[in-house]
């Protein structure tokens, strides 16, 4: 008896631990997301005013960031109850989906500049890419409400976990494509090819290291009773990091950005060297 307690009594410490990290990461990740964000969103829509298409994937990533940032907020600081529930539940997972399909759109449309630049550059307007942002934000609200209103848990759970896990072959194909692409292609500079790599290799990233782990365990969760981890915002950890991931998308917009991270970056090691020698 002695010993189910003191089991019992351990899991609950450890489960406030996990609880109080969690807290305090998700707090940090706001102080800094938050102001980050909207900077670089301000930043971006100065691109589009100047007739540059390319960002509106890339600020409507970032808004949908905003959203996740400022659900989390109102997480954090308010008690359980329906506004809370609304907040961390509906527009969240309404922000977490249009993220995850803005990531593809991103994807998509730099590795079109490689594979299919001349469909590209007749299409490619700020038209066709806000109906393409619309249709993104259409879709994840009718799929959230219809999961959150409609469905049975277990089923919306699989439901939400099978639609964020779609885009990952899709996200490996545009990567793969590129590359292929890249070898054979004379016309694009240096630095924009560098441009369009990082792009498609950060947002790879992105994806895989902290969507992928949540999924799994949605789908986890979905098939099997776990106990109470599976009821703890440590789930949701990996996937808070996205949007800070997802502000280094701005320097990959900005030309000449990447060749100045380079060259800081050679200038740091050579350093390194000197004082080693």
């Amino acid at each position: 008896m002695g010993n189910l307690y003191n089991n019992t009594t351990l899991k609950n410490d450890t489960y406030d631990h996990l609880s109080t990290a969690v807290h305090v990461t998700t707090w940090v990740v706001i102080s800094i997301g938050l102001p980050l964000t909207l900077l670089a969103i301000c930043a971006l829509v100065s691109l589009v005013r100047d007739g540059q298409v390319a960002p509106i994937y890339v600020i409507n990533l970032l808004v949908s960031d905003l959203i996740q940032l400022c659900c989390l907020a109102v997480r954090e600081a308010t008690p359980r109850g329906l506004i809370r529930s609304l907040f961390s539940d509906v527009f969240y997972y309404i922000g977490l989906e249009a993220s995850v399909g803005f990531m593809v759109c991103v994807a998509l449309e730099r590795y079109l500049v490689i594979a299919c630049p001349l469909w590209y550059r007749f299409r490619r307007t700020i038209k066709f890419s806000l109906v393409v942002s619309f249709m993104v934000w259409a879709f994840s609200i009718v799929l959230i409400i219809v999961n959150y209103f409609v469905m049975d848990l277990l089923v919306a759970m699989i439901l939400l976990s099978i639609s964020l896990l779609l885009p990952f072959p899709l996200l490996i194909f545009f990567l793969a494509g590129t590359l292929k692409a890249l070898s054979a292609s004379i016309s694009v500079p240096p630095e924009e090819k560098r441009r369009i790599v990082g792009v498609l290799v950060l947002v790879l990233l992105n994806y895989t290291l902290l969507f992928l782990p949540t999924i799994i365990w949605f789908l986890t969760a979905a098939t099997r009773s776990s106990g109470p981890i599976f009821n703890h915002d440590l789930r949701y950890i990996f996937i808070r990091f996205s949007p800070l991931v997802d502000l280094v998308l701005y320097v990959f917009m900005k030309k000449g950005a990447v060749d100045k991270l380079l060259a800081c970056l050679c200038r740091c090691r050579m350093t390194r060297e000197q004082c080693d020698t």
